[in-house]
């Protein structure tokens, strides 16, 4: 500690709570410690419920949700991506070159029928 060294026994551990619904610890801390959130709300703790009973009562069921879930997450990412493209066109080119160019039109009618 500090400038002096202090003998370190393996099986100590330091437990430390608070009050603070969201604390904020700065980098160094946070690499040398591990952080559990304990918090949760009635309906985050209803719908871990509910996610176990399905999994239990209904396999197929909750395969879809799965199945759902991993669709929308490709979905928002190829959408991140098409945006990405967008701003990368617009901002490479001219007001000229873009009147030029039927790609950003191409881009947009993608991202179009892409968010549909």
């Amino acid at each position: 500690m500090g400038d002096k060294t202090v003998p370190y026994n393996e099986s100590f551990k330091f437990f430390l709570t608070t009050t603070l619904p969201n604390p904020h610890y700065s980098p160094e801390t946070s690499v040398k410690v591990t952080i559990l959130n304990f918090a949760i709300t009635p309906a985050g703790l209803e719908e871990q419920m509910l996610n176990q009973l399905v999994q239990l009562e209904m396999p197929d069921l909750q395969e879809k949700k799965n199945q759902i879930v991993e669709q929308n997450a490709q979905s928002a990412k190829q959408l991140r991506d098409i945006e990405d493209m967008i701003l990368a066109e617009l901002d490479g080119n001219t007001v000229a070159q873009l009147l030029e160019t039927d790609k950003l039109i191409d881009i947009l009618a993608e991202s179009k029928k892409t968010s549909e």
